[in-house]
């Protein structure tokens, strides 16, 4: 799997690898296939402002943004599958884990699966998606978690 990640805050105070390796567990607990491709991005609030204003219609920041390219579908052949771009604003998740009393790293990590999932086709716009999606994110941490 390729995964890249980008930073668009100076200096970067995360540890970009932490993204990585907790992307690769989910990418390969959900069977995307070895030529999968995926871009991880940490923004500024101000940018996740823009992008959350252009591509959804929303006043202000979000705390993360999923942008997929192709279908996420195993390929028979050696042609990378491009999952998307998932978007995440720090500062946006140290003030949820504040409000929510947990750590800004359970907090990014719970970011990063929920933006993933969304480019596997998960969705929470009904009650069933969305309760189906938080037991998914659930399974996936705590198994990150225990293999830690």
């Amino acid at each position: 799997m390729r995964i890249s990640i980008t930073s668009h805050r100076e200096p970067e105070p995360l540890d970009l690898g932490a993204f990585e390796i907790l992307a690769e567990f989910v990418l390969d607990r959900e069977d995307v296939p070895e030529s999968a491709e995926l871009s991880i991005a940490v923004v500024e609030v101000a940018e996740m402002a823009t992008l959350n204003e252009r591509y959804r219609g929303k006043e202000g920041p979000t705390d993360v943004l999923s942008f997929g390219c192709d279908d996420p579908c195993p390929v028979d052949s050696d042609e990378p599958v491009t999952l998307g771009d998932v978007v995440i604003a720090p500062e946006v998740a140290e003030a949820q884990a504040a409000e929510l009393g947990h750590t800004v790293e359970v907090e990014l990590n719970l970011l990063l699966v929920h933006g993933i999932l969304h480019l596997l086709g998960y969705e929470h716009d009904s009650d069933e998606g969305a309760a189906a999606m938080q037991a998914r994110e659930r399974v996936l941490l705590d198994g990150y978690s225990a293999s830690a």
